[in-house]
This record gives structure tokens, C-alpha cells and sequence, in this order.
């Protein structure tokens, strides 16, 4: 799959780390200050995780966002 497939195929609305529901206020449509995002902290680790071709494009979870020494990504249900 090229670079540029990829980022066409690419789920906004999923956690590229995970693949769970990332939560995300601009994939719902709503104003970017109402996102969980803008009230808690990203752990920098996790966002050195995501792949170069979600980076700008698909947000992480609140999960995934927070720092996990040893277990970069939740596990899912």
C-alpha cells in the first residue's frame, strides 16, 4: 500500500495506536476547544508512537495518550 493510500484510508475517528475510538471533538464535527485533548495532558511518549502517517491526520485516545512505562497501548475489550 502506497503512502498516499494509506493516508486516504486512514480512520479519524480511530486511535492509530489502537484502534479504539479516539474521542476526538474535530472528527465529531464539534469546536476543537471541546475536546478531552485540550483538558489533559499527552504523555510525549505516545505521541512519538504514532506512525508518520497518522501524525497531523488521526488523534489518539485518552487511553493511549496517557504515559504507560512498559505498555505503550492499551489493551483493547
Amino acid at each position: 500500500m502506497t503512502s498516499a493510500a494509506k493516508i486516504s484510508s486512514l480512520d479519524t475517528s480511530a486511535c492509530p495506536l489502537c484502534g479504539q475510538p479516539n474521542q476526538c471533538a474535530i472528527s465529531a464535527g464539534l469546536p476543537p476547544e471541546s475536546c478531552w485533548c485540550m483538558q489533559t495532558p499527552v504523555s510525549q511518549d505516545a505521541l512519538a508512537r504514532l506512525p508518520a502517517e497518522a501524525r497531523g491526520k488521526a488523534c489518539i485516545c485518552p487511553a493511549c495518550a496517557q504515559p504507560h512505562p512498559g505498555n505503550p497501548t492499551h489493551s483493547r475489550p
